[in-house]
């Protein structure tokens, strides 16, 4: 395959470009479509019980509350007759709106619950209609309409619903934020990586290609399936970055290649087998760490597989032909531009501070590794009290308005209904059923109150008996609501659904469903966690195998997944310490909560993708140089020398990225960009620079070890380096088979 890749971009180099022109501009025009078909949402299980009783809820009871209106009459009482005819006006206008449902208010009921210890403020709950991808829309209507001053009350927006639609506004304010930072900040680490004008903007040819090919995908995706819009945010950092790390790659062996005075078109062609086959392989292992985030039934997590897997193959493709026919095309030219402080004859060397700083751990290996492994561990241990959740409106800035609602309802009423457990009975259940279910509910400890259509229930009694309510009652099933002291996503409220769902269900029930947001958040864990060890499995096994094709070793894969682990470990760690345990939340500006389930599980996705990347860049040159003849001792430190300071500039490019991020005012956005950034720096200087050439002086010829089957199967199967006879000659060198590497280890 690489010989004709090869051959083609070395023959036909402006066809090549003219045809990814062409393409590029038609995935463009497709993905702008892609911003109007993301949905936000996407963290719950569709098949959980509680998904199952809101699904319930919308087709027989008109939806369940997400949208609450906060409405403060400032000193007067809400029940002032002037007050309460503005609020009645405010109801009476709102059921007209078509997007809502289920309105229910203070004025209509005069249920304590609805309104504030101080009489000054009232809730109005409703429902907001519509799937995923228009609810929110709908809300953003409601809420421009009639929150701020109306008539002589000040009204706010609160809910989940709410929630949503100002957590998709702000990341996309943060995205752009990012973006603005991030660009001219890696423009600027181009040009001195590169010390030339021309070298540098190459890469940004390639990710222009990744990313546009990717918002093309997630078009195509979105008009098919439910795609998050959080997906964007991956795009374009892991498009820009990848396009950096693989473009630098293509570009350093060229010029490795020119340097030695290899022909332009000879330099193209080493470069297509040597480095245009790492990426093909590094992009495989990367694909394959995100393609595991397909097991979970989550669409916000499977957004990312779409998302990631598409842009990591798109930037591949990409670099394995555009970037060649470009190199073609500029030749020599490809140094134009040259800034005045690199040296002359940089290419011709190995780095030699990365080459030392191997040959150092290797002369004292264990010496050299054992305080960085302390140190990566120390940053891991927070993970030993790490606790999980779901995003809620504490992420977002304490001044949005959906998170000031929620902290006045949590302040200043009895038990938010809006927060309520939601229990569902399927069936023909008659009124005595009902009564006695709902005093067994009220009698449970952290239960304030208990709706049901036969009245309102505390500390085991009937309170208010009253007449049938149809928000609560179909003949074929009933609705029973659970009110409880606990806050919202706190321990004591997920123990107190698992407890709802022990109590028996009513006499005539045939299914009993128990939802609401603290039971998503209970099933959301559950879901993810069940999954974790399929997907985990899934990202061992792939990878061990992509890595024994690579290498012929089965040590090498062990040793990679290790060390990775590790890696992993002390930046989620890190995470950990900062925004679960709240350290720097006052220099970043978020509230300290549990770590977001799903944010937690793409981190480690996407950070391990990235880890592989670095490795098989490492690993790769370490390979070619083994099975040209050199011990292993001189192939770490000599291929360490050629690809160290590829692999930490490339880290510093693509963690600025993240790093971007940051500046983020949602605090779960922080945390994947901290941590991605953080764990890609650690691989790249402490795994790459310490821990590998540690570990392979002391697994010493093992390290190439396979047993015999395995390694004929790598012989016939394996993915080898048989560059075109002219590169060979060039390097003078010649490739020597797996087996005579192994005898020369």
């Amino acid at each position: 395959m690489f010989d004709r890749v090869a051959e083609l971009t070395v023959r036909w180099p402006r066809a090549v470009l003219v045809v990814a022109s062409v393409l590029v501009a038609a995935m463009s025009v497709v993905g702008v479509g892609a911003f109007g078909k993301l949905v936000g949402g996407g963290f719950d299980d569709p098949d959980s019980q509680s998904t199952q009783a809101s699904r319930v809820i919308d087709e027989k009871f008109g939806g369940e509350a997400n949208l609450v209106l906060l409405v403060s009459s400032g000193t007067q009482r809400v029940t002032d007759p002037a007050v309460e005819q503005d609020g009645r006006q405010l109801v009476a206008d709102l059921r007209k709106e078509p997007e809502l449902g289920n309105i229910v208010s203070y004025w209509d009921t005069q249920s304590d619950s609805l309104l504030a210890r101080d009489g000054r403020s009232a809730m109005v709950l409703a429902h907001v209609k519509g799937d995923e991808s228009t609810r929110e829309e709908h809300a953003h209507d409601v809420i421009d309409t009639y929150t701020g001053r109306y008539e002589g009350l000040t009204v706010q927006a609160g809910g989940g619903t709410a929630v949503g639609a100002e957590l998709s506004e702000q990341v996309l304010k943060d995205l752009l934020l990012a973006e603005i930072i991030a660009v001219p900040v890696t423009l600027l680490l181009l040009l001195i990586v590169f010390g030339g004008v021309v070298a540098a903007l190459l890469p940004l040819a390639i990710g222009t290609v990744a990313v546009a090919g990717t918002f093309a995908e997630l078009a195509l995706l979105g008009s098919i399936t439910d795609v998050s819009v959080f997906s964007i945010n991956l795009t374009t950092a892991l498009g820009l970055g990848l396009g950096i790390d693989y473009a630098l790659l293509m570009i350093s062996r060229f010029r490795e290649q020119l340097a030695l005075g290899t022909s332009v078109a000879d330099a193209v062609r080493t470069t297509v087998h040597t480095a245009g086959r790492t990426v093909v392989f590094s992009a495989g292992t990367v694909a394959v760490a995100l393609t595991a985030l397909l097991v979970f039934p989550q669409y916000f997590l499977r957004s990312f597989a779409y998302a990631g897997v598409g842009v990591v193959v798109i930037a591949a493709v990409g670099t394995l032909f555009v970037m060649p026919a470009l190199l073609m095309l500029l030749g020599h030219r490809i140094n134009s531009g040259r800034l005045p402080w690199p040296k002359a004859d940089r290419h011709r060397r190995r780095a030699p501070f990365w080459g030392r700083l191997a040959g150092t751990v290797m002369r004292r290996p264990v010496l050299s590794s054992v305080p960085v492994l302390a140190v990566l561990l120390l940053a891991a241990a927070p993970l030993l009290g790490v606790t999980f959740g779901t995003p809620d409106e504490r992420v977002l800035p304490e001044d949005a308005a959906s998170r000031q609602v929620s902290t006045a309802l949590q302040a200043d009423f009895a038990g938010d209904d809006e927060a309520a457990i939601q229990v569902v009975a399927d069936g023909s259940v008659n009124y005595a059923a009902v009564d006695a279910y709902a005093e067994k509910l009220s009698l449970l400890d952290g239960v304030v109150r208990v709706e049901a259509a036969t009245g309102t229930y505390a500390q085991g009694k009937a309170q208010a008996p009253g007449p049938a309510n149809e928000a609560l009652e179909r003949p074929d099933a009933q609705r029973v609501t659970v009110i409880g002291t606990a806050p919202p996503k706190s321990d004591d409220a997920q123990s107190l659904v698992q407890t709802v769902r022990d109590v028996a269900a009513p006499a005539g029930a045939k299914e009993v469903l128990v939802g609401g947001g603290d039971a998503e958040l209970l099933d959301t864990k559950d879901s993810i966690a069940s999954r974790l060890p399929l997907a985990g499995g899934l990202v061992a096994v792939t990878t061990f195998i992509l890595l024994f094709l690579f290498t012929g070793s089965i040590v090498q894969p062990v040793r990679a997944l290790a060390l990775n682990i590790i890696s992993l470990a002390a930046a989620i760690g890190a995470m950990t310490w900062i925004f679960q345990d709240g350290h720097l939340s006052s220099v970043l500006g978020f509230t300290a909560q549990p770590m977001d389930t799903s944010m937690t599980v793409l981190l480690f996705c996407i950070a391990f993708g990235l880890s592989m990347d670095y490795e098989v860049f490492v690993t790769s040159r370490i390979k070619e140089l083994h099975d040209e003849g050199e011990s292993t001792k001189d192939a770490v430190v000599h291929g360490l020398g050629h690809t160290g300071k590829i692999v930490s500039a490339a880290a510093c490019l693509l963690a600025v990225g993240f790093f971007a991020f940051a500046t983020a005012k949602v605090s779960f956005m922080q945390m994947f960009g901290l941590g991605s950034g953080l764990a890609i720096l650690i691989d790249a200087i402490a795994v790459r620079g310490v821990l590998l050439p540690a570990a392979m002086r002391l697994l010493g010829r093992s390290a190439w070890y396979a047993p015999g089957p395995l390694r004929r199967f790598h012989q016939r199967f394996g993915i080898s380096e048989n560059g075109p006879a002219s590169s060979h000659a060039t390097a003078g060198v010649e490739s020597i088979s797996m087996k005579e590497s192994a005898r020369n280890a």
